[in-house]
């Protein structure tokens, strides 16, 4: 039985308290968790504040980035061992796991070290009130230990999209992975070890929220930031923890996105980038789609080829020829999303496909997966209009106007993403200014470019990272004055 380790302090740390881990595609224990108490909680902060005394505190920013590069060619040496820990925890299709989880898990390390080696900051000079002349200019220090608390839906990709540019600027790290996804945080224990990353830097403790590693973490006062990727209701809690001592958060949160499609969008296109938008990763993205908006004229031919599109999905583990659709991530999430999938029938939806769950063979059978499910003819006021499902569903609706689509758009609590199809140029560019959100993409979907700017309004999250904005958070500017 594999057994997953706490990495403290640059060794790995048993409890005397373990809990399960599950694989998705047939529900079998693939391991054990060792889950951290106070105790351990305790050592990893101790062991991150004297790693900001030691070497890691003195090492200039060339070396960090240095050592931040050979980080990530250690995570692309061991890419199969990333492959197959991730596939084991999540069970998404390898295709989408090979070209986006460890490949971008990696490039993170990368990407932030040079920006920070690269980043400039202000400097003034200023005739002072005596005559004299003063030159300002800023310096950026790290903000500490900070606690990285990770979803279960891209483990590696989300988790180093924190850690690498909190290392980047010179912190420490202690990572509270998912209690589901436990897999690719430990492993990543090893390729610290590996390039030389000192001991304290980079640390794992595992376990649950409530009562456990993620409360225990983010109420410790030696902690002097958190960031946090997941549920709004868990950003509440996680924030009214980091108000005692007020430490700075940085949150990426739930979200109720919608697809807007223009009558004058290039259709074939439009089809395309919403079925991967509504249902890539099972659904279980934050910025999935999960509202779709179509202009009257083409809304019937719309829901069809959406139909056609959806139910061209192959549902099935891993390593099975042509599966786009894994399984949901616990047994507790397909029940979730099967509630929304009864709820929507009983509110009165037309169920276009899709609905309940797929017949699967053999070991299988045991396995978390759903339908891709598409509905129509339910009021903006259901629940699975107003409420994230997190799963491959969606809801489409008719519009007629641009007022009534971003007024649809914008009436809900979250404000993470959009994604606007239309061929008109001063459409997109009112539509990318008028949708609240964090991020709008217009003819495309997950489209990212590193350096800018990435989170979400309203109930989706506080703050920005990507780029120069990751240093906003994970530094502290500091005004140095000089009179000359």
């Amino acid at each position: 039985m594999k057994q997953f380790h706490n990495f403290i302090n640059g060794e790995y740390v048993a409890t005397g308290k373990t809990f399960e881990n599950r694989a998705p595609v047939n529900n079998q224990v693939i391991g054990l968790v060792h889950e951290a108490g106070q105790a351990e909680v305790d050592a990893a902060v101790a062991a991150a504040h004297a790693a900001m005394k030691g070497e890691w505190g003195r090492m200039s920013v060339v070396k960090r980035t240095e050592l931040m590069h050979a980080v990530a060619d250690e995570i692309n040496r061991r890419f199969d061992d990333f492959l197959e820990a991730e596939l084991a925890d999540t069970g998404k299709p390898r295709g989408l796991a090979s070209h986006i989880d460890i490949p971008r898990g990696a490039a993170n390390f990368k990407v932030f070290a040079d920006i920070v080696k690269n980043a400039p900051t202000e400097s003034f000079q200023m005739t002072t009130p005596d005559g004299g002349t003063a030159v300002s200019y800023a310096v950026r220090s790290p903000l500490g230990v900070v606690a990285v608390v990770c979803p279960w839906n891209l483990p590696l990709l989300l988790m180093t999209w924190k850690v690498g540019p909190a290392l980047a600027c010179g912190n420490t790290v202690i990572v509270k992975p998912s209690e589901e996804t436990p897999a690719t945080a430990t492993l990543l224990g090893e390729v610290m070890n590996a390039v030389g990353v000192p001991k304290g830097v980079y640390q794992v403790l595992h376990g649950f929220g409530p009562g456990s590693a993620g409360e225990f973490l983010t109420k410790h006062p030696g902690v002097n930031g958190i960031t946090f990727t997941g549920e709004t209701r868990t950003g509440e809690a996680i924030m009214a923890a980091a108000a005692r001592g007020v430490r700075p958060v940085s949150f990426e949160l739930g979200g109720k996105n919608a697809g807007i499609v223009f009558a004058d969008a290039d259709f074939d296109k439009a089809v395309a980038g919403i079925t991967r938008s509504a249902f890539e990763n099972c659904g279980q993205v934050c910025l999935g789609t999960e509202r779709v908006y179509v202009q009257r004229p083409i809304f019937d031919k719309f829901v069809k080829a959406l139909k056609d599109s959806a139910e061209a999905l192959k549902v099935g583990p891993s390593d099975e020829p042509g599966v786009n659709l894994g399984p949901l991530i616990s047994a507790e999430h397909k029940a979730k999303v099967l509630g929304y999938y009864a709820k929507a029938k009983a509110e009165g939806a037309t169920v276009v496909t899709g609905g309940g769950t797929p017949t699967m063979a053999g070991e299988f059978a045991e396995g978390h997966f759903v339908q891709p499910t598409i509905w129509t003819d339910l009021p903006e006021t259901s629940s699975v209009v107003r409420e994230e499902v997190f799963g491959p569903c969606c809801h489409i609706a008719p519009f007629d106007t641009e007022e009534e689509v971003i007024a649809l758009a914008n009436a809900t609590d979250y404000g993470l993403a959009t994604s606007v199809w239309t061929q008109n140029l001063g459409t997109a560019h009112r539509m990318g200014a008028a949708i609240e959100v964090g991020l709008c993409w217009i003819n495309s979907w997950f489209l990212r470019d590193l350096r800018t700017a990435f989170g979400g309004s309203k109930s989706s999250g506080i703050g920005r990272e990507g780029g120069v904005h990751s240093l906003e958070f994970y530094t502290e500017l500091r005004n140095v004055m000089v009179k000359l």
